[in-house]
């Protein structure tokens, strides 16, 4: 019997790098794990994986060896603070559009195998538009969109979901604003990408919620240790944790069939597509 709760599969994006993403990922993924939940995050930035170094650990191997029929997703698997796991995946990641029908079939049992042991499957993309972004975004139940008081960061965030609208008929997002000056900034910041998504794509926008420009998070990184384990109490720490209560509270969509392998499925599809195409 497959047991009755369904994996939570959610995308970390984000328009341009640099706006914390990936420590956003982390932090997220840690405080959820500290509240109870069976944690997982996926590192699916081909270029610039590094899940792994903001944690201090040196994977020995990553998906590419799981495709190749060499070791298993869990054999493969990492373990951070306060349980989370994290699966190095960026030299795999690329060979999702070649794989043979009998290494689909075989990477999708692999994730089959994790789900009884999951709550959360937290997928952290790279930055920008490129295909394995889009693709990876696709396939989770949910997408995150990270943005920063930049220009830049606002308008590739809107070149982003307009992409996926317009191409894809997506048209639900969360929008986290990292690295504000207060809740309010943050605030203003949604309101701002909000108002031109509201009047030139048919999508909607959720305000998950601000993290505010905190010394303490650039200490935390420093250590290699997630600023919610390192320093708890301060702003950013404190803001994190309730993001993650948040997180917590959403219904899971039934669109995914709510497993794994559904999850790796459509992964694989769109990534075979997009080859062909």
């Amino acid at each position: 019997m497959r047991h009755m709760k369904p994996v939570r599969v959610i995308a970390v994006t984000s328009g341009k790098g640099g706006v914390g993403k990936t420590n956003l990922s982390v932090n997220i993924g840690v405080a959820l794990a500290k509240i109870g939940r069976r944690v997982a995050i996926l590192d699916a930035d081909m270029g610039l994986a590094n899940v792994d170094i903001l944690l201090g650990l040196f994977p020995e191997f990553n998906l590419s060896h799981v495709l190749n029929g060499e070791k298993s997703l869990k054999e493969i698997m990492m373990t951070g603070p306060a349980g989370l796991k994290i699966i190095p995946a960026s030299s795999g990641v690329q060979r999702m559009s070649d794989l043979s029908s009998a290494e689909q079939a075989g990477v999708i049992r692999a994730f089959s195998e994790i789900d009884r042991e999951l709550d959360v499957l937290i997928v952290d993309t790279a930055a920008g538009i490129s295909a394995s972004v889009v693709n990876f975004a696709r396939a989770c139940q949910e997408i995150i969109v990270v943005v920063c008081d930049e220009p830049t960061s606002l308008a590739d965030a809107y070149a982003y979901i307009k992409l996926l609208n317009r191409d894809y008929g997506l048209n639900s997002f969360h929008i986290i604003t990292n690295m504000v000056q207060s809740a309010e900034h943050g605030q203003a910041l949604f309101n701002k990408l909000s108002k031109v998504t509201d009047r030139y794509l048919d999508v909607a926008l959720q305000f998950v919620g601000a993290v505010p420009q905190d010394e303490y998070l650039k200490k935390s990184v420093q250590k290699q240790v997630p600023v919610v384990e390192a320093f708890p109490q301060s702003k950013a720490a404190l803001a994190i944790k309730n993001l993650a209560r948040k997180i917590d509270h959403w219904p899971i969509k039934p669109k995914a069939g709510g497993y794994l392998e559904f999850f790796v499925e459509r992964m694989i599809q769109y990534s075979m597509r997009e080859d062909v195409a």
